[in-house]
């Protein structure tokens, strides 16, 4: 089942380490078949507030995508993000196609 990790960043400086991150993260892609869904496209807020922007990339499944985030190539430049922007990281699984909101209340 496709497995995303999402990104909610906040406050990146823009400077040459981030650029470096971004020229470097696709090659950390490319061997667990990521790729990005969202990358901090334009949003139109509805409710509430949302400082920063979104980033969501998606794998085959989660356990790619923790072999991607655990991956030396990835924690090479990780610290290139971490040291220049704020963000909180997630994996979270994609639904079935027939999903309806109520199959979350069955245990």
């Amino acid at each position: 089942m496709t497995s995303f990790a999402v990104a909610h960043l906040r406050n990146v400086a823009m400077n040459p380490e981030i650029v470096a991150y971004l020229a470097a993260i696709d090659a950390t892609l490319a061997p667990f078949q990521g790729r990005f869904v969202i990358h901090g496209s334009r949003k139109d807020i509805l409710e509430g507030s949302w400082p920063g922007d979104l980033v969501m990339i998606a794998f085959p499944d989660r356990q790619t995508a923790r072999a991607w985030y655990a991956s030396p190539a990835y924690q090479a430049i990780l610290p290139l993000r971490t040291q220049n922007s704020e963000a909180d990281i997630i994996l979270v699984d994609c639904v079935e196609d027939n999903h309806q909101a109520t199959d979350i209340l069955k245990v």
